[in-house]
């Protein structure tokens, strides 16, 4: 009979090290994301002060990670410069959970090493459940509103703004194809910030844009004649000048979407031009909104428009279409104009008012 191997009493930062160049090497063969991988990194990096960067990894005990997940709740949030911006003190229900699953990720692996003898989050307390609405600007825009965040694009080049733009930052070739496929295919801006021109499948007929989503996993979706057409003019036009400014990083030559510097556009930036659309909309429909938020307005937009759930699932790269579900908001007005078109809703016949002293009928016609 073989002997259980014996556990490497290594060190919470040694732990975490060790870790870390585990995660880059899942994040070299695409596995995870970048921006997974800070998150995991910014998490775990934390776990060790709390735990104690020079605590024998293997006597953590699941009391201690609860302490642990407590203290990081009362922890100022670090994404607000002000804190009464915030709602209340410390971290929210959905961060800290977020702060769990990396926790609870790192323990299993420690667990398949042997850096301990048992994973201690299964002692740990259950994870609280998240009861917070969704922000607005995480809810899908409606259809009119969605339409009107498209005409700004088009009005973008030609629309004067209060402060005069430079030449060399004329990018509304660009703003306007990011900001479309935003909206109509839905992809993640982290998947979008990592196309290269070589992802575009581009033919005479139709044009095809290979989508490297999470896990490594590709999926590939048509772009409709618009689409097509927007990609091409930024392609021949405004990208080759980018290109221009930096003709020897190699990262420049594959990028699709690229700054003003001829950087590869990162997800900050992104976000910054949906909000320099979004304050061009009209006031009424106008709301702050993100990435994210667009992705749901294509899962909703879609349904509400008679496609099938795995069609949208297959678009936005949900291996679940329970996933796919959590994505489909309701828009004001869509449960009216239901009741309006229901199969049956045509089915009773306005009766004229009945004469004074008749009885009343007992019968719908």
């Amino acid at each position: 009979m073989v002997a259980p191997p014996r556990p490497d009493r290594i060190t919470v930062a040694q732990a975490v090290e060790r870790y870390l160049s585990a995660v880059r090497v899942e994040t070299v063969r695409a596995v995870l994301s970048p921006a997974t991988e800070r998150s995991y990194a910014r998490d775990v990096a934390e776990l060790a002060d709390l735990l104690g960067p020079d605590r024998v990894l293997d006597d953590v005990t699941g009391e201690e990670i609860d302490d642990a997940l407590v203290r990081y709740q009362a922890g100022p949030d670090g994404r607000y410069a002000d804190p009464a911006a915030k709602r209340g003190p410390g971290r929210s229900t959905a961060t800290v959970n977020r702060f769990r699953q990396s926790v609870t990720r790192f323990f299993a692996h420690a667990t398949r090493h042997c850096w301990v003898q048992a994973d201690p989050m299964q002692w740990a307390a259950p994870p609280a459940k998240v009861r917070e609405a969704l922000r607005t600007e995480r809810t899908a825009l409606s259809a009119a509103a969605a339409e009107a965040l498209l005409d700004t694009l088009h009005d973008a080049g030609t629309t004067p703004t209060r402060t005069p733009t430079r030449h060399d930052q004329r990018l509304a070739a660009r703003d306007r194809l990011v900001v479309a496929l935003l909206v109509v295919l839905g992809p993640r801006v982290s998947e979008l910030v990592r196309t290269d021109v070589a992802d575009l499948l581009r033919e005479p007929d139709r044009t095809r844009w290979r989508i490297t989503g999470k896990g490594g996993t590709t999926r590939t979706v048509a772009l409709s004649p618009p689409l097509a057409a927007a990609v091409d003019h930024y392609l021949t036009t405004l990208r080759p000048q980018l290109a221009a400014r930096r003709p020897d990083d190699p990262d420049t030559r594959r990028a699709l979407l690229l700054s003003w510097r001829g950087r590869r556009l990162d997800t900050q930036a992104v976000r910054a031009l949906l909000a320099r659309a979004v304050a061009r909309m009209p006031e009424t429909y106008r709301r702050p909104t993100t990435p994210h938020a667009l992705r749901h307005t294509t899962a909703t937009l879609l349904v509400a428009d008679g496609w099938d759930v795995k069609v949208v699932a297959e678009l936005l790269g949900h291996t679940s279409i329970a996933t796919t579900g959590v994505y489909l908001d309701r828009i004001d007005g869509e449960l009216a104009a239901a009741i309006r078109t229901h199969p049956l809703s045509g089915s009773l016949r306005a009766e004229s008012p009945a004469p004074p002293g008749a009885t009343p009928s007992t019968s719908l016609r």
